[in-house]
Parts: C-alpha cells; sequence; structure tokens
C-alpha cells in the first residue's frame, strides 16, 4: 500500500513539475517581441511628422512620436515590385534581378529566406493582410498577386466596395488605365467599406486572436498609389484653395539630362492644367489621411490589448513619390530626392531613442538585418544592409551612410539604367553609366536638387570619387534575364 502511494506522489510530483516548466516555458516563448510590418503603397514623405503642415497625418505622427522616424531613408528602386521584394528579401535588385513588375524574386533566388519566412522558421506566427509582395492596383486588390506562400502561415485578401466602383472613377487621362493615371474617386459610405478599411479590421481581429503568441503581421494598404479612391469626407480635409503646385526656377528643367524624367511621365504634369493637378493633388492627400485613420485603429488595439510593450513596429513605404515637383513630375520612377526617399519609422518598445528623428542615411536593405537582430534571429546568406539598432538607441550617432538607388528604363528599344548614390552632402546620378548624362547636387545648399553642377567643370574631381563608389554597389548593366520593357 505505501509503495502505491509513494508512486502516486512521485506521479503527481512529476505533473505538477512539468507544469511549471511547460508554463515558464511559455512564458518565455510569449515574451518574443511580436513583429507588426506596415507597407504604405506609393506614400511619400509629406506627412506632417516630416515637415509637411498641410498632411493631416496624426497617426503618422503619434508613430513617428513614438519610435524612431528616419528622414533620409532611400528605396533601392523606386516601382512596387522590385522595391518590395528588396525588402522583404534584404537583397538589392542587382541581386534579385527584379527591375519590372512582372518578375518574382525566387526565379533569380529560389532558395533565399524572406524576412517573414525567417521568423516562420524560427517559431513565430505569420500572416499577411492586403498588399505586402506586389500587387496590381487596383486589377490585383483580392488576389495573392505576386505573393510567396513561403512566408506565410495565412494570408487574408481584402477586396472593398472601391473596386466594385471603378466605373465612377475619374480618369484625366482616358488613353491610360486608371492604375497609371492621375485618377481619384470621392467614396460614399464608411472607411469600413473600402480595401484599406477592411485590411485594418481584419488586422484588429488579428491582434485579438494571436496576442498570446509571437506574431509577424504584415499588413500591406493599398492607397495612396492610383486611382487615389477615399470617403468624402478625408477630401473635405484639403479644400482646393488651401492647395498650390511645387515651386521651382522656370529653367528647371534645362541642366537635366532627358534619361532623368521616366518615360511614362515625358512632357511637363501630363500636359493637363493645373486645376486638373490640384484636384489629384487633394485626392492624393485625401487617401493618406485614410490611411492614416486606419493606422490609427491598429494603433489604439495595440494600446487595448496590452501589445504596445511587446511589439516592434516598422512602418516603411515603397518608395516616394512626385505631386508636380522639377516642371511637372508625377508619380515615381525617377531618382530624384522626391522619388527615392520614402518615410520609415521603427518603434522597438525597448530603445533608448524612441521619441527622436534621425537625419543619417540608411537604406530599405537594412530593414531587414535591424528587425531580426532586435529579436536575436541569425540570418541565412549574405546581407548588403546594415544593422540600424545602434541608431534605434541614438538616433544623432555618427553614421556616414550610403544609400544606392537604381531605375531600369526601356528606352527607345535599347534598356538602359539609371544609378543614384546619397550622401551626406551629394546625390550624384549617371545614366547608361554616364553616356546618356550625369546629375549632381549639393544638399547641403541645394536641398530640392535645381542646380546640375554635373556641367561645372569645378566638379569634375567629386563626381568621380562618387562615380567610382556607385561602380563598386551598382554595375548598371542592361539584365540578361526576361523583363517587362512595357511594365518598367
Amino acid at each position: 500500500m505505501t509503495f502505491h502511494l509513494n508512486k502516486r506522489f512521485q506521479l503527481i510530483v512529476l505533473i505538477v513539475v512539468c507544469s511549471i516548466i511547460s508554463t515558464r516555458c511559455d512564458t518565455v516563448t510569449d515574451h518574443r517581441p511580436n513583429i507588426l510590418f506596415i507597407a504604405v503603397d506609393d506614400l511619400a514623405s509629406k506627412v506632417n511628422s516630416y515637415d509637411n503642415p498641410l498632411a493631416k497625418t496624426p497617426n503618422f505622427d503619434r508613430l513617428a512620436a513614438m519610435g524612431v522616424q528616419f528622414n533620409n531613408a532611400y528605396c533601392q528602386l523606386p516601382l512596387c515590385n522590385p522595391t518590395r521584394a528588396s525588402v522583404l528579401t534584404g537583397l538589392r535588385p542587382d541581386v534579385i534581378k527584379v527591375y519590372d513588375l512582372d518578375r518574382h524574386f525566387r526565379d533569380e533566388v529560389p532558395d533565399v529566406v524572406t524576412l517573414p519566412q525567417l521568423f516562420r522558421e524560427n517559431g513565430w506566427w505569420t500572416g499577411r493582410v492586403g498588399k505586402l509582395y506586389h500587387y496590381d492596383v487596383p486589377a490585383g486588390i483580392g488576389t495573392n498577386g505576386l505573393d510567396d506562400p513561403q512566408s506565410w502561415d495565412e494570408v487574408f485578401n481584402p477586396k472593398g466596395r472601391d473596386t466594385e466602383e471603378e466605373n465612377l472613377i475619374t480618369n484625366t487621362e482616358p488613353h491610360k488605365k486608371i492604375s497609371a493615371a492621375l485618377s481619384w474617386l470621392k467614396a460614399d459610405g464608411k472607411d469600413a467599406e473600402q480595401t484599406d478599411g477592411m485590411t485594418a479590421d481584419i488586422t484588429i481581429e488579428l491582434l485579438k486572436k494571436k496576442k498570446n503568441s509571437p506574431f509577424f503581421l504584415g499588413v500591406g494598404f493599398f492607397r495612396p498609389h492610383t486611382p487615389y479612391v477615399a470617403p468624402k469626407r478625408y477630401f473635405d480635409l484639403y479644400p482646393i484653395d488651401s492647395l498650390q503646385l511645387p515651386i521651382f526656377p522656370l529653367d528647371d528643367r534645362l541642366d537635366m539630362p532627358a534619361a532623368a524624367f521616366a518615360h511614362n511621365n515625358p512632357i511637363s504634369n501630363y500636359g493637363l492644367n493645373k486645376a486638373v493637378c490640384i484636384e489629384a493633388m487633394q485626392a492624393y492627400y485625401a487617401s493618406v489621411s485614410f490611411v492614416d485613420a486606419q493606422i490609427g485603429k491598429i494603433l489604439n488595439t495595440l494600446t487595448e490589448e496590452g501589445l504596445a510593450d511587446n511589439t516592434i513596429i516598422v512602418l516603411w513605404s515603397d518608395h516616394g513619390y512626385h505631386l508636380g515637383e522639377h516642371n511637372g513630375i508625377w508619380q515615381k520612377r525617377t531618382l530624384f530626392e522626391e522619388s527615392a526617399n520614402a518615410p520609415l519609422i521603427i518603434y522597438n518598445p525597448n530603445a533608448k531613442g524612441n521619441g527622436i528623428k534621425s537625419d543619417q542615411i540608411v537604406e530599405f536593405v537594412d530593414i531587414y538585418p535591424t528587425i531580426a537582430a532586435l529579436c536575436n534571429l541569425k540570418i541565412r546568406g549574405e546581407q548588403d544592409g546594415r544593422n540600424l539598432v545602434p541608431l534605434l538607441d541614438n538616433p544623432k550617432l555618427k553614421w556616414e551612410g550610403k544609400a544606392f538607388t537604381q531605375i531600369l528604363r526601356p528606352g527607345d528599344g535599347k534598356p538602359f539604367m539609371g544609378r543614384s548614390l546619397r550622401t551626406d552632402r551629394w546625390r550624384y546620378t549617371d545614366w547608361n553609366k554616364g553616356e546618356l548624362g550625369t546629375e549632381l547636387y549639393d544638399h547641403s545648399k541645394d536641398p530640392q536638387e535645381f542646380n546640375n553642377l554635373a556641367l561645372n567643370p569645378d566638379y569634375t574631381h567629386i563626381i568621380q570619387e562618387l562615380k567610382e563608389v556607385v561602380d563598386k554597389k551598382i554595375k548598371g548593366d542592361v539584365p540578361t534575364s526576361p523583363f517587362n520593357t512595357d511594365r518598367l
């Protein structure tokens, strides 16, 4: 009898000990940080926290005050598919061979481990809501687009009334698809009926559902990509008479190579009149404020669910965006500051530099190693980006960063590459390795890039030095792999 009691007692003790161990393991697991990875399509650094008082963006500003805003963050290629593939693989366009809107990065690097895949392989639940990898907008909304199944445990593809009301959209260039034209819609109905409103609502439900275990949640908003669609109340935030087009010298374009201007925007303002361009600007900002409101709901949920102290938030846009600068440039595909520069905000609950803005030059390929380092994850394979964790603790740290951006032009049947380098002081750009023109701008005196110093022989030595730096990072050769010149 005593023997049986001892056995039973030992069994009870064993169960209790295992339960304690299990509980402790769960506690450790639960305290691994979550990742909320937010992408906003075609968002320029024109929100209020980036010193643009016109923008009504309280929630972008709120996140910037929570974390570290990088004022000088640069994409690797200012076109949706290449830049997204670069961010999520941590690799430059010349490595993944993605220059257009059609090619998938796994065609060139089939075994690469993407950022969400890295977390998935290390025990985080990974999910995607909306556009993280490339989608055609608006045609791809509601589909998987050029997604990467290896990255996710679950995916969600919301599709709102904006896709059903395309017949109501104003298209100022009827010869173009609404995806490529200046086009917009002052929508009826509520936020939640729009695709981006649905994206926010699904994200909120997932945050509540997954809050007790570590997650990597990718959230991709489709606006402010054309067509600019937002409920009417967001248009009301920007009265037409409060808007004006950018100011520039009348001879702004005369000292710039023809290649500097995108093939899809060869003439000033697409030949549209000022009143139409002002309406397009209003629609763009309305879409920005609409997305801002959705982000606000998500941030509120993080606080309400007790997740804010254990969730790393990364907010980025795939590239910058022109709203009429340089005598009428619109959208992206240039190597000017407005197109290459884009918002990047990182909130790490434990960072010492939260609430301080950084002016250091950083690149989007830096995002991958930074987030991996914050979670002590070992990266497989080589990467070219720098770990930004030191800047999260000290945003004013001396960094001496360099940012490389490139774009492939279709040319007149002979594609060629544009290459650009941004340093603390200079932007150097060449086209077809200089054969089709060179640009040099001194950002200490000319932050709007009006005066091309490449035409001044006094700067020949600076150009040569910067070109040598570019040559080491971007070959500038036209890829031999198939790509679609109609989709560059």
